[in-house]
């Protein structure tokens, strides 16, 4: 084991692991190391909480688990150290959100922050954005939400209607965003809207940072299948943000919102496939102890989703490693390939656990209605909640429809699709 403590916010985990034999190696223990011994304890009943269709669980408690991340060093480890960050290499990175799915550790509140809007601000914001919002993220103290989809405009980012215009050292905006996850919980947003009268498509388009706690901001959450409210609808009237808290030129929104959504699809995918490998492993027991693994259909659809994993897994490694021929439309595909399978593995799921999958675990109990209307009375287990959130799986982030278009015109030069 290393004679540094590599949670030391101090050590530069690059700059150390150049001068180190075995650094990989001796990363990954430090980090499976200090997860055995941190998630125990007030912590220890997170395992596994907060994840796609529960993301309501423990909310408070999995704060309290990020700022001890954050504490410990444990946050932005891929930032540069100038900016609070400890400078990990891409393996470093790889390795620790590895350890951190394996781990069955909670889902992270602050993924907006540190995965999409922090490394946002580093390559297109100002010194004094940087210096005003990047240790807010750091320290988990400030929270983020994404105000992109528009009720007209969903994975059609180009045609929003929010406007912001300038008026006495503000930008005062109006228009509606939707499916805005995390804003009943964040205290900011990044918006994109169209600061250009009269613009249209692409041109026109600024990236703001905009508080939510002000009065000219409604949050309103939406109810999901699931019966939890992840994400919200969320109505600017009159809101406000300081004139210089665009990210960008006037008109530059669109690059960077596209440089944003390149960050979506980084290194935290891997972890995300750890996740998607327990799940498979987990749905694979089941099968075995019910006896559907011999139904050669199921087995084979088991198999299957193994094969895709390995595929999803070699496109992340291929891409994340800087191979030029696969960056064009890495991200769409990146898109395509899990959100496809993680829909797939929900049905597969429905149809392994069979005819209980369609009956709540309440719904014979007196006095319990098991009603989706009402999120009290909700009670679904692993396989109903996957199954039912990742319905939407092939929808968010960019539908399927949209992933295709961008690989059709963007790279393979095809014709527009006609509108």
């Amino acid at each position: 084991m290393t004679s540094i403590n590599l949670a030391d916010r101090g050590v530069d985990l690059g700059e150390w692991a150049k001068s180190t034999p075995n650094a990989a190696d001796e990363f990954a223990a430090a980090v499976r190391s200090w997860l055995d011994e941190n998630l125990t304890g007030d912590f220890a009943h997170l395992k596994g909480r907060g994840g796609p269709g529960s993301e309501h669980e423990f909310f408070a408690e999995r704060l309290a688990w990020d700022r001890h991340l954050a504490s410990a060093g444990w946050t932005c480890i891929g930032w540069p150290t100038e900016y609070g960050g400890r400078g990990a290499t891409l393996e470093q990175r790889i390795i620790f959100h590895r350890e951190y799915a394996r781990a069955n550790a909670p889902a992270r509140v602050n993924h907006l922050g540190e995965e999409l809007l922090g490394p946002t601000l580093i390559e297109y914001g100002t010194d004094e954005q940087k210096e005003r919002f990047l240790p807010g993220i750091v320290d988990v103290t400030e929270l983020w939400s994404q105000g992109y989809s528009e009720p007209g405009a969903g994975s059609d980012l180009a045609g929003v209607s929010t406007s912001a215009r300038l008026d006495d050292g503000k930008w005062i905006i109006n228009g509606q965003k939707i499916w805005t996850s995390l804003a009943h919980v964040a205290q900011w947003v990044f918006v994109i809207a169209r600061t250009e009268k009269g613009s249209a498509r692409h041109a026109g388009l600024s990236f703001l940072l905009v508080p939510l706690e002000q009065p000219g901001v409604t949050v309103r959450p939406i109810q999901q299948l699931t019966g939890t409210s992840e994400f919200n609808e969320v109505f600017f009237d009159d809101a406000t943000t300081d004139a210089d808290l665009i990210v960008g030129e006037p008109g530059d929104g669109w690059k960077v919102a596209m440089g944003l959504l390149q960050f979506e699809r980084g290194v935290s995918t891997l972890g995300q496939q750890v996740g998607f490998a327990r799940e498979l492993e987990n749905l694979t027991e089941v099968a075995r102890a019910s006896g559907a693994v011999a139904d050669p259909e199921l087995a084979s659809r088991l198999a299957r989703a193994d094969i895709g994993l390995k595929v999803m897994r070699a496109h992340a490694q291929r891409t994340l490693d800087g191979d030029v021929t696969s960056q064009a439309g890495a991200a769409s595909v990146s898109k395509l390939l899990w959100a496809n399978w993680h829909r797939d593995l929900g049905e597969l799921a429905m149809d392994v656990v069979g005819a209980p999958a369609l009956i709540g675990p309440d719904a014979t109990a007196e006095g319990q209605p098991n009603d989706i209307a009402d999120p009290e009375h909700v009670e679904l287990d692993e396989w109903q909640r996957l199954y039912l959130f990742t319905r939407a799986d092939t929808i968010y982030g960019g539908s399927n429809e949209v992933q295709r278009n961008i690989i059709a015109e963007r790279v393979l030069g095809l014709p527009r699709e006609a509108r």
